[in-house]
């Protein structure tokens, strides 16, 4: 079957939209989008002038991958930079104690005849004056780097890795060096004045992403890989680079351009085609809007992963909150004692859950009281309860439920009321071990106030177990399995997942509404660019420079 011309399609696309708003012009990103997906005849390719929409290139958000970084500073000075030049940096860490190695590299069309200036192998057949380098890929010699008059730098290992099978689809040679700043440094500055150019931030996973080894989101999470504070951080990272999330992504994003394929060759050839089968169209939107919804559902895994958990113990005076803690920190952060209000301030201790970073923070006990230095600790404690990710509500099994502890529940739920939002709440039973039995039935008229309730004895340690699969459940940390890994999504990503939420929303308000297939084309195209920046496939400058300058000189 013929393909429809660009210029056709764009026309009849929008028949609906231009009859019914004949003042309003065809939006910006549809003309580029086209190009992108539909076939051109001989003749209209051979004019490509001819095919340029309206408006100025910088003001299209849909870009042609040559153009990615054409007129770019912040990223690299142009593509012929990005790609013409070979760049060098030191790509392990500096600034603490000398390590035992340290690695500088260079990546570039000409990173084997730098290298070949500057290292002399000690081993091996020796290269004649003015002769090439032809080292084997991953193959390691031993030797040293040299100066411009010849005077040895360092004793060094040179690794080649020579293209496509690199980290950045170029040449790379890697110099492992003794770990000193001064040696680094010196190698370095042997291979810049031997030709090589000095890395931009992110330049050699931005090279990655231009050649096509990986695409953005997995660029993503080679950055956050490297800030990683957290094993469950770094897992979900790794997740990210092994393509979990773009996985699903592209998968989408191809499903949107499948079907706006189908309409809009049943659009153009409505007599020869037959029609579309609208249950299955509709129940493939409803299969994408789906996906994109689990998707969002990550969102707040990675604000976990970022900033770690704050859980508040609150609860009556000497029911035992700062013996959870200690107990649970296995350390003596807080003073204990029997005279009730001991706890003034607020006491901060780390914990780790399920790989993410907790902090616990003690309170106050909260009651009324005359006493000027505790009531600041009180007023401290409903601030720290109405800011926490979760409230641990500590109560003593050897007094039950008492009607101050309803109060203190009734004045924490309040305060949430005023503030619009709602924390959840895990009830504590401490001091288990004061009572002949453990028995739930003192607290069964309380128990659908909170999410989870645990049994506790701070003294032996019983229950602390079940209090972090508590809170593991609460946030939904359990949905991990022990072996598994569970990719993040970040804001950039997140905003530009609601952007084709809200896309594939308005696809089934139409469907639904009996709209004119046109209009479902403008929602299903704007589904597939907002997913497209995502993994990088329609992305601007813009977006990059702000990406790749977050990364550290040498990644």
């Amino acid at each position: 079957m013929a393909m429809v011309p660009a210029r056709r399609l764009l026309t009849t696309t929008h028949r609906l939209r231009l009859r019914l708003f004949p003042s309003l012009p065809p939006p910006p990103l549809l003309f580029p989008f086209i190009l992108r997906f539909t076939h051109h005849s001989p003749a209209a390719a051979s004019k490509p002038q001819n095919l340029k929409p309206p408006l100025p290139a910088q003001t299209l958000l849909v870009l042609r991958k040559d153009e990615r970084l054409s007129g770019s500073e912040t990223v690299v000075a142009g593509e012929e930079r990005a790609k013409g030049s070979t760049i060098a940096a030191i790509v392990t860490s500096l600034g603490g104690p000398a390590a035992a190695v340290g690695i500088v590299r260079l990546s570039g069309p000409d990173a084997v005849e730098i290298a070949g200036k500057v290292f002399r192998r000690k081993r091996g057949k020796k290269k004649s004056g003015g002769g090439l380098w032809r080292p084997r890929s991953h193959v390691v010699e031993y030797g040293v780097v040299v100066d411009r008059k010849g005077c040895v730098l360092d004793e060094v290992l040179a690794l080649p890795m020579l293209a496509p099978r690199s980290y950045t689809c170029e040449d790379v040679i890697e110099l492992q060096c003794h770990g000193s700043e001064v040696c680094l440094n010196r190698v370095l500055r042997a291979c810049l004045d031997a030709g090589a150019r000095h890395a931009e931030p992110g330049e050699f996973t931005l090279r990655a992403f231009l050649n096509g080894r990986i695409d953005l989101t997995q660029a993503e999470s080679v950055g956050t890989l490297i800030t990683a504070n957290s094993m469950a951080m770094a897992d979900a990272a790794l997740a990210g680079i092994q393509a979990c999330f773009s996985t699903v992504v592209k998968s989408v994003r191809d499903w949107c351009i499948r079907l706006l394929t189908d309409i809009e060759a049943r659009l153009d050839f409505e007599d020869e085609m037959p029609p579309l089968d609208l249950s299955s169209v509709k129940c493939e939107a409803n299969q994408m809007l789906d996906e994109v919804q689990m998707v969002l559902e990550n969102t707040n895994y990675d604000r976990i992963l970022q900033s770690g958990l704050q859980i508040a113990i609150v609860g009556r005076p000497n029911v035992g909150k700062s013996s959870l803690l200690n107990a649970w920190c296995k350390s003596e952060k807080a003073i204990v004692t029997d005279v009730a209000g001991t706890t003034r301030d607020v006491v901060e201790a780390s914990i780790t859950v399920r790989g993410i970073h907790v902090t616990l923070l003690d309170t106050a006990g909260i009651r009324d009281t005359e006493d000027i230095v505790e009531k600041i600790g009180v007023e401290r404690s409903k601030a720290v309860a109405l800011g926490a990710d979760i409230v641990i509500m500590t109560v003593s099994a050897l007094d039950g439920w008492t009607t101050d502890d309803s109060q203190l529940l009734k004045r924490i739920r309040s305060d949430e009321t005023l503030e619009g939002y709602s924390v959840p709440m895990i009830l504590v039973v401490n001091k288990v071990d004061c009572v002949p039995s453990t028995s739930s039935t003192g607290f069964d008229a309380c128990s659908h106030h909170f999410d989870r309730q645990v049994y506790t004895c701070a003294i032996s340690g019983q229950g602390l177990k079940d209090l972090e699969i508590a809170v593991s459940e609460t946030v939904g940390l359990n949905k991990i399995s022990a072996t598994g890994r569970r990719y993040t999504v970040n804001q950039r990503q997140c905003q530009q997942l609601v952007r084709a939420k809200e896309a594939l929303l308005r696809l089934k308000s139409s469907m639904e509404q009996d709209l004119p297939m046109d209009f479902w084309t403008i929602d299903l195209r704007e589904a597939a660019l907002a997913l497209g920046q995502i993994s990088g496939e329609d992305v601007s400058e813009e977006v990059l420079s702000n990406i790749f300058s977050k990364f550290c000189i040498g990644k």
